[in-house]
């Protein structure tokens, strides 16, 4: 019998309990069963997830610290609130980085990249035909993914997914819009295009182009 780890290996596909209750209460900030603004009361949090006040309190520091949950003075937890000044920043650092992935996609993309990030705009394009709404979200997230990749900006990924849980708490509200579907589809297809020709000024600009867009839903859905 092999001794060597004394038995303290640790199983990597495993997940946490604290893992599985911060999935659960994210997701379910994201479809909105928790509205902003709503607070996030421990006992009842306990009784819903079936874990205990410490889990509750250790993934309510993580999604705080995500920008998911503030705190608010003599209340407590709650589901943050966008307000359109901290949207525009979210959406101004999405322009900056996401256009210079896109222009340094153009400028290094082979064909089988090009195919990949084309294939990934399907995933998306699927999920919303099929009215996946959680599903639209991952697979924007991944199709990012997947463009920082080909563009090698790693560090610039990094600091998207520090921000993604704001974004994609946006991007929850942005989706539902009618007709959002087929724009965003349209409008990223304009970006793998432009990657598809080696044109870095295009690439960027439709990039630019697709965030303002986001962004302009965003304004009028916080100022509702």
């Amino acid at each position: 019998m092999d001794d060597g780890n004394l038995g303290l290996k640790v199983d990597r596909s495993a997940k946490t309990l604290r893992e599985l209750a911060l999935e659960k209460l994210r997701d379910a900030i994201l479809d909105f069963r928790f509205q902003p603004g709503e607070r996030l009361v421990e006992r009842t949090l306990c009784e819903r997830l079936g874990v205990s006040r410490t889990v509750v309190r250790e993934v309510l520091r993580h999604l705080e610290a995500e920008g998911l949950v503030e705190t608010i003075q003599n209340q407590g937890p709650a589901v943050t609130r966008p307000d359109p000044a901290s949207a525009a920043q979210v959406y101004e650092i999405r322009a900056l980085l996401e256009a210079q992935a896109a222009g340094a996609c153009a400028e290094r993309a082979t064909a089988a990249d090009i195919a990949r990030f084309s294939a990934a705009i399907d995933t998306i394009e699927a999920a919303f035909a099929a009215g996946d709404s959680r599903g639209v979200i991952k697979a924007t997230t991944d199709c990012y993914e997947v463009l920082f990749g080909i563009a090698g900006k790693s560090v610039a990924w990094s600091v998207v997914q520090s921000l993604n849980a704001r974004i994609n708490h946006l991007r929850a509200m942005t989706i539902s819009t009618p007709g959002r579907d087929k724009a965003a589809i349209a409008e990223m297809r304009r970006i793998a295009a432009a990657i598809a020709r080696h044109d870095v000024d295009g690439a960027r600009q439709a990039s630019i182009a697709h965030v303002e867009a986001v962004a302009a839903l965003a304004r009028q859905f916080l100022s509702a």
